[in-house]
């Protein structure tokens, strides 16, 4: 079984964000979840270190919110040398291929396409959390 991991989400839909909680909770890690409601929270947690567990093992990043979206906090957090080595997975509706593209220009770390149907995104947000916990290695 791989290590639990402190995830921050950045996601303004309360909906998905229930949804990835209860993903990431039916894999029985009893990984730390905090979540932003948009960049600017999500920018603001970071830079005051405000986690339970020290700073996010990883971030799951919408693209689309109110006040600040995810392409500027993605740009923000890989152009601050303290936060940069944090890995950051943008998790969002659009396939569209300047998403994508932007997103990686923007040094993400993953971009994974949400899924429609609940059973789908609970399997990608499943395989996503065993990556990170399983096979990529810490940072600590």
């Amino acid at each position: 079984m791989g290590r639990m991991l402190n995830i921050l989400v950045v996601e303004d839909s309360q909906p998905d964000v229930v949804l990835l909680r209860r993903a990431l909770d039916a894999g029985g890690r009893g990984h730390q979840v905090s979540v932003a409601g948009d960049g600017v929270e999500a920018l603001e947690v970071l830079q005051a270190g405000d986690f339970p567990r020290g700073r996010p093992d990883l971030i799951l990043l919408d693209l689309n919110m109110p006040r600040m979206d995810g392409r500027e906090l993605l740009e923000r957090v890989k152009g601050d040398p303290a936060l940069a080595s944090i890995p950051v997975v943008v998790l969002s509706t659009s396939s569209s291929v300047d998403d994508v593209q932007g997103a990686y220009r923007r040094s993400c770390n993953a971009y994974v396409t949400k899924p429609q149907g609940l059973a789908d995104f609970d399997v990608v947000v499943r395989k996503l959390e065993a990556f990170w916990a399983d096979c990529v290695a810490s940072w600590e």
